[in-house]
């Protein structure tokens, strides 16, 4: 039934290839005849994929300073989502880590929700974008002023939303916690034939992301500075001048780089370095499918992707998981003698700083073919196959059932 369908697939603006654009290209393949809805679009910043869809923008596409600016209008993003017409549409698709899935779904439409994180600026991280040096002082004070009405608003929102997915268990727990909803964790797709391992590497670790605050860059920053180690810094953001003016001599930026320029760069590195508490975190797969260790904040989706070399304090960590069973991290399974990584537990720059000392102890413990196979657990393959299945089930019980507009509350 579901080949019958037509399908509408929202998300929240299309600026960059990202993790949730890179989950939104497997979507596309997915669904080829999908429409694509989104708040904003910045010609040629996603994939071909991407940009071939019909896409539908919103109103913030004609505000001024939008396309470089486009954050600033959050206040209105609930209006804007909320105004896009999808009558017609049988399948409703929305990847979300803003407004999304706030979407209206036209009566007799199935709406599914693809979780990349409730969100973060309203919910757990707020005090990680409004701390002290993360924004301006005018900005700290809207997003303190609007704070609450978006949180009533996303609870609402969530009755537009027949089934919640998921990009890992620390999500699922997420929307659990916040929604007092239940989501099927669908890992997200990493296209590891993208990568392979290299016949050498340098000396250099590396970083790579949008200089968002929640990311934490600024520990790995001020870390290598003591360490006086070579860090390669690859992304850029909101966080830019401030990371830049912190950075030492064997700190370097390279800004954003082209897909396969990452890829050699993940190749060649002594490791990855992820100071972050992710959702899931795409990056640190792609480095283990280059045979390369990543060294990481011991919590959030990255305890279901890396096994820690340093398993005891793993452990620890996992007694947040003890509320469900489902929540029990993907790695918990795995040998212990197969380790991809190194985790610290104290988010500080002293917590960095004895992670990669202990990671600089430890290298002959890490095979690159080891590594490199516990990454292929992870293919976009797996991914396609398995949001296929959920997505066909889901749909075709509810037109055998005949289901309306009655959404859960």
């Amino acid at each position: 039934m579901i080949s019958e369908a037509r399908v509408a697939l929202v998300h929240d603006w299309l600026t960059g290839m990202r993790g949730g654009e890179r989950c939104l290209e497997a979507l596309c393949d997915l669904f080829p005849g999908a429409d694509l809805f989104t708040l904003l679009h910045v010609r040629g910043s996603v994939s071909e994929m991407i940009e071939r869809r019909r896409i539908h923008t919103s109103a913030i596409q004609h505000l001024p300073f939008a396309k470089s600016r486009y954050r600033h209008y959050l206040p209105f993003f609930p209006w804007a989502i909320e105004r896009f017409e999808l009558d017609g549409f049988d399948l409703v698709l929305s990847g979300s880590h803003c407004v999304a899935k706030g979407v209206k779904a036209p009566p007799g439409a199935l709406h599914i929700a693809y979780i990349y994180t409730p969100m973060r600026y309203i919910w757990d991280m707020h005090e990680a974008y409004v701390g002290p040096g993360r924004m301006g002082p005018l900005s700290r004070v809207l997003l303190r002023a609007v704070a609450g009405r978006l949180r009533r608003w996303d609870l609402d929102a969530n009755a537009n939303v027949d089934h919640f997915a998921a990009i890992s268990q620390h999500v699922a727990s997420r929307i659990r916690r916040h929604y007092g909803r239940e989501a099927e964790v669908i890992y997200p797709p990493v296209q590891t034939a993208r990568f392979h391992i290299a016949a050498r590497t340098d000396d250099y670790y590396l970083l790579a992301g949008a200089f968002a605050p929640y990311k934490r860059l600024d520990l790995a920053v001020e870390a290598f500075n003591r360490l006086g180690r070579r860090l390669v810094i690859v992304g850029d953001g909101q966080e830019s001048r401030r990371l830049r003016r912190m950075a030492g001599t064997t700190v370097e930026f390279l800004g954003w780089r082209p897909d396969d320029e990452v890829a050699e760069l993940l190749a060649r590195c002594r490791a990855l370095v992820f100071p972050g508490e992710e959702d899931f975190g795409i990056l640190p797969v792609e480095a283990m499918a280059c045979g390369r260790p990543v060294i990481a904040y011991g919590k959030g989706g990255v305890t279901e992707t890396v096994i820690p070399l340093n398993r005891s304090k793993f452990n620890v960590q996992c007694a947040e998981a003890k509320d469900s069973p489902k929540l029990t991290p993907r790695t918990s399974n795995l040998e212990p003698r197969t380790p991809t990584g190194v985790f610290f537990y104290d988010q500080t720059v002293e917590g960095l700083i004895g992670a990669v000392e202990l990671y600089e102890r430890s290298a002959d413990r890490f095979e690159p073919e080891a590594l490199r196979a516990h990454a292929l657990t992870f293919d976009r393959s797996i991914f396609e196959k398995r949001m296929a299945a959920y997505v066909a089930e889901r749909y075709n019980l509810w037109k055998g059932e005949g289901r309306s507009r009655r959404r859960p509350c």
